[in-house]
């Protein structure tokens, strides 16, 4: 064992043995990606049935703090380019990695992350294959930036799109909303709030495959992460060019949630989550999508929570526990930063 440091140091990033041990200790024994050259090669055969195309996502995450109660920086990294492929209905393969890692960083931090990456990675059924790694000074970023990038296959014949959505079609979401905006805001220890709430970071390649198994017709899908739910329909809406109604009381929130929004003036519309999704199917299909999902560890707490319309095209409403309707925009500004 050649890595002998506790924390990183500049020269860790230089491009001498320093570098080359931290890479092949911390990062390729983990990962094991094929061979070790500049540019992964990837199979061809995913491509083999006529028809079938490639989807591409890339995407950095920054949140602060880098472990939370249900997860860390690494299972944010893995399951939010995997959401990213799968709500556009292809099913993800491949994963790079980039790492930009301040000096000082403990070398035992890296290797939780990274483990939990290799993790999250084998449940999702992808591979991290290919990646890169910085290090700056210190101050120059915070602890420890990371980018991953997916490559997935759209199966032929699959045509998804929120342009797609039509108005009798159903919204579903897949469990309850905003755990992860709320873990991050209490695991900051700002504000002193008590709670044991957990993030609902959790990889949905396999949810959406059984959604589309079920309901074949589905429209469009999206994750709700930062923007959360209002942000995510108002899009659909917006591209679809319909209007979409939903129900407070049909909104699936927990307790603890609701409650500490309501003491710190935010919206749980808005709140990030990052292992939920809302999809719209048509309406002869909504039920079957919907045993689907509670079929699936990720989506037991699914619901309906409402349709897109005819009326008020481009625009989200919501109808409340009090029997009238309000307006659901777009988020404006950010309700938490350094969240994913």
């Amino acid at each position: 064992m050649a890595l002998r440091d506790e924390r990183v140091t500049l020269a860790h990033g230089g491009g001498g043995t320093a570098m080359r041990d931290l890479i092949e200790e911390v990062f390729t024994a983990v990962f094991e990606p094929p061979g070790m050259e500049d540019a992964a090669q990837l199979s061809a055969a995913a491509l083999a049935e006529p028809g079938a195309r490639l989807a591409f996502t890339t995407d950095g995450f920054v949140v602060t703090p880098l472990e939370f109660p249900g997860g860390d920086i690494g299972k944010l990294a893995v399951c939010g380019t995997v959401n990213d492929l799968a709500v556009s209905g292809a099913r993800p393969l491949w994963l790079s990695a980039a790492f930009v890692i301040e000096e000082g960083t403990e070398i035992a931090l890296l290797r939780r992350i990274v483990a939990t990456m290799a993790r999250e990675a084998e449940a999702a059924g992808v591979r991290i294959v290919t990646g890169d790694t910085k290090v700056v000074g210190r101050g120059a970023c915070d602890t420890v930036f990371v980018t991953t990038a997916g490559v997935g296959v759209v199966p032929p014949g699959r045509e998804m799109g929120a342009a797609r959505v039509r108005p009798g079609d159903v919204a579903l979401v897949n469990g309850v909303l905003g755990d992860h905006g709320a873990t991050i805001l209490a695991a900051r220890g700002d504000l002193a709030l008590s709670t044991a709430l957990e993030s609902d970071c959790a990889a949905l390649g396999h949810l959406m495959e059984a959604v589309l198994a079920a309901a074949p017709g589905a429209r469009a899908a999206r994750d709700l992460t930062r923007g959360g739910l209002a942000s995510a329909l108002n899009e659909i809406a917006a591209a679809a060019g319909c209007g979409i109604e939903i129900s407070e009381e049909a909104l699936p929130l927990r307790a603890e949630v609701s409650g500490m929004c309501e003491i710190l003036g935010l919206d749980p519309l808005y709140l990030a989550n990052e292992g939920r999704l809302v999809v719209f199917v048509p309406g002869d299909e909504a039920e079957a999508a919907l045993s689907a999902m509670r079929a699936r560890p990720e989506g037991q707490g699914a619901c309906i929570i409402g349709a897109a319309v005819a009326a008020h095209p481009g625009q989200v409403r919501m109808r409340t526990a009090f029997g009238g309707a309000r307006i659901v925009d777009m988020l404006v500004g950010e309700q938490l930063p350094r969240i994913c």
